[in-house]
C-alpha cells in the first residue's frame, strides 16, 4: 500500500511544499489570498469556516485549481443539498480530529474518511471534499461584502484593540521582543492602507506570541528552527486573521529568505505545518478577541 496515503501528515505536507514550490519563483505562498470569495472557506451545508491547516489546505487548491469560490463540501454532503460531484472530479483532503474510546476505536466515522492516525487519545481523520466549482445543481449564495472603508474601519478596531505600542518610522517591520514593541515604516510609505494593515498582522502575530501573552517558544518544539517556525506561524496568522477581516494579502519579496527555511522545516518534520497552522489560528482567535484555551483540544495534541 502507498505509505504516503497511509500517513495523513505526510500526504498534507506534501500538498503545502508543492504550493510553496510552485509559488517560491513569485514569492506567492498558498496564503496570498486576493479574491473576497476565497478569504473564509466554508461548509457549504454547515456554512461553519473551516479553520487552521484545513483553511491552508483549501486555499493551496483553489489556487491551484482556480476555484472562483469558497465553498466546499463532502460527496455525500453536495447530494444532500440537491447538487452532484461531476464525473472526474478530485477531491481534496482536509482533516478532521476525532476523540478515541477506551477500546482504542475511533468514536465517530464518516464515509469520507480515509486511513486514520492516531495522536494522543486523538485519531487524524483525512476527509475528502468537493469545491462548489465542481458540483452541478448548486447556486452559490451571495456573500454579504463590505465597502473597502468599512473594512479598514473594522481592521482599525480589531488590530488596535490589544494596545500594543507601535513605532513608526525607518524601512522595516519587525517585532523587538526585548522592548515588547512592533516597528514599522511610516503609514504613507506603503502602497495602499491595506498593505499596511496586512503588514501590522504579521508583527501583531508575533506580539501575540510573549510569554505573559500566549506564551509561543517553539524552541522546545522546532530547537534550531524555531525562528524559521515562527515566522511561518507569523505569516500564516496573519493571513487567517486577514481573511477574517476582508483584507487581501500579496507577497512580500522581503519575506523571499525564509521560503527555502520554511520547505526544509516542512519535509524535515511532517507535522510542523500542523503545529504552524495550530500556533496561527490560535494567535488570530487572540486578535480578534475570540481565543479560548486550546489545552484539551485537538489542536494541542500537534502543538506541544
Amino acid at each position: 500500500m502507498n505509505t504516503e496515503r497511509e500517513d495523513i501528515y505526510t500526504r498534507v505536507t506534501n500538498q503545502i511544499v508543492t504550493a510553496i514550490e510552485a509559488g517560491a519563483p513569485k514569492f506567492r505562498m498558498p496564503w496570498h489570498i486576493t479574491d473576497a470569495e476565497r478569504f473564509c472557506p466554508i461548509n457549504a451545508v454547515s456554512k461553519r469556516p473551516y479553520r487552521g491547516i484545513n483553511v491552508l489546505l483549501l486555499w493551496a487548491q483553489a489556487e491551484a485549481k482556480a476555484f472562483p469560490t469558497g465553498n466546499w463540501a463532502t460527496f455525500a454532503q453536495w447530494k444532500h443539498l440537491g447538487a452532484s460531484v461531476r464525473k472526474g472530479e478530485r477531491a481534496t483532503t482536509v482533516v478532521l480530529w476525532k476523540p478515541i474510546d477506551s477500546s482504542g476505536k475511533r468514536t465517530a466515522d464518516d464515509e469520507s474518511a480515509e486511513t486514520p492516525r492516531r495522536d494522543r487519545g486523538l485519531l487524524a481523520l483525512g476527509f475528502s471534499v468537493f469545491n462548489a466549482a465542481q458540483v452541478d445543481g448548486y447556486e452559490r449564495p451571495n456573500r454579504e461584502t463590505l465597502s473597502e472603508g468599512e473594512r479598514i474601519q473594522a481592521a482599525e478596531r480589531v488590530l488596535f484593540s490589544q494596545g500594543a505600542e507601535i513605532q513608526h518610522g525607518g524601512s522595516a517591520a519587525f517585532y523587538d521582543v526585548n522592548a515588547d514593541r512592533i516597528h514599522l515604516p511610516r503609514f504613507d510609505s506603503f502602497r495602499d492602507p491595506i498593505a499596511y494593515y496586512a503588514t501590522l498582522s504579521h508583527e501583531l502575530t508575533h506580539f501575540s506570541g510573549a510569554s505573559h501573552r500566549l506564551d509561543r517558544n517553539l524552541t522546545g518544539r522546532f530547537g534550531s528552527s524555531a525562528y524559521a517556525a515562527e515566522e511561518l506561524v507569523a505569516e500564516l496568522g496573519s493571513a487567517f486573521l486577514c481573511a477574517r477581516l476582508g483584507l487581501s494579502t500579496e507577497p512580500r519579496p522581503d519575506h523571499g529568505g525564509y521560503i527555502s527555511n520554511w520547505l526544509t522545516l516542512l519535509r524535515n518534520d511532517r507535522k510542523a505545518i500542523f503545529t504552524a497552522a495550530s500556533k496561527a489560528q490560535q494567535a488570530a482567535d487572540w486578535l480578534m478577541g475570540e481565543y479560548q484555551s486550546e489545552a484539551t483540544t485537538p489542536a494541542a495534541a500537534l502543538a506541544a
